[in-house]
């Protein structure tokens, strides 16, 4: 009995195999005609391929384009950075093409002084009041400098205030600008038929310029004139430029002509500053007011 069993089962298998060789080699022949059963599964598994292909097309599209975002998010923040640098560079450039113009209008001014009147000590402006901002400057130098009270202080332009006081190492500027009536400063007017002298003893926010009292009433003084320190103040040299007469007008007494002044330097922006030390004695105006009053 088992034995029959044994026989059975190998040609149960040996049946297989000659059939699962004789459909290999029917499916092999290409003009043959598909059997109903091949054009079903045909038809199934291209129904099963068309309703999953464009989902699955769709989801590896996805895929692929938040690859793209993050590619073109990257780059545009390597852009964005080379830009910024680019920004920053453009402004150093700026900032020191301006250094250079100041520098080089400091060179000229230094080579054009006479060194016997007077020396300078370079300063550099640290602080400024918003509330005060016409009024004041403080700059790096001090008592350690050799900066003392009442300094002439100048840009490369002209002109801008005197040393109010001072520390160790740095020291507070009054503007010209100030508005401070006793702040007075002895000018001069550089006119066809000599000097004209006279006081500058404050700043017109109304005419936006200072002005200047001239002591000859006669005095013939045209616009566009050059104002300078006359050196009779007893303490800023002589020939230090403030700037051009703006116009000339009579006081409201009708006695003294006023001269407005605009002045050569900049007071709004003030960076880089030279601290003027005269060098031969001087008595000082004010001073000598104050005295006789006494």
């Amino acid at each position: 009995m088992p034995q029959f069993f044994l026989n059975k089962r190998l040609i149960v298998l040996l049946v297989g195999i000659i059939i699962l060789v004789a459909l290999i080699g029917f499916s092999l022949k290409e003009d043959r005609n598909l059997s109903w059963q091949e054009k079903f599964i045909q038809d199934s598994v291209g129904l099963v391929q068309k309703v999953f292909h464009q989902p699955a097309q769709y989801i590896a599209g996805f895929f692929e384009n938040l690859n793209h975002l993050k590619n073109t998010y990257e780059e545009n923040e390597l852009l964005r950075k080379q830009l910024n640098n680019y920004i920053q560079l453009e402004e150093k450039l700026q900032e020191l093409e301006q250094e250079n113009r100041q520098l080089k209008e400091e060179l000229k001014l230094s080579a054009d002084n006479d060194i016997r009147k007077y020396k300078s000590i370079q300063g550099t402006v640290i602080a400024r009041n918003p509330d005060r901002w016409h009024d004041y400057i403080k700059i790096d130098k001090g008592e350690q400098h050799g900066i003392k009270k009442d300094m002439a202080v100048i840009t490369a332009k002209g002109l801008i205030g005197k040393v109010k006081n001072t520390s160790e190492f740095t020291s507070t500027v009054q503007l010209l600008s100030a508005s401070d009536r006793k702040n007075r400063i002895s000018a001069m007017v550089h006119t066809n038929n000599g000097k004209v002298f006279g006081l500058i003893v404050g700043y017109s926010e109304q005419e936006n310029a200072l002005e200047m009292n001239i002591i000859e009433s006669n005095a013939q003084i045209k616009e566009n004139q050059i104002v300078a320190t006359s050196g009779l103040g007893g303490v800023f040299p002589e020939g230090l430029v403030i700037g051009k007469v703006k116009k000339v007008e009579l006081d409201s007494y009708g006695l003294t002509k006023i001269a407005y002044i605009t002045p050569s330097a900049d007071f709004y922006d003030i960076d880089r500053v030279m601290i003027i030390e005269r060098v031969l004695p001087t008595v000082d105006i004010n001073q000598l007011e104050e005295e006789e009053d006494s």
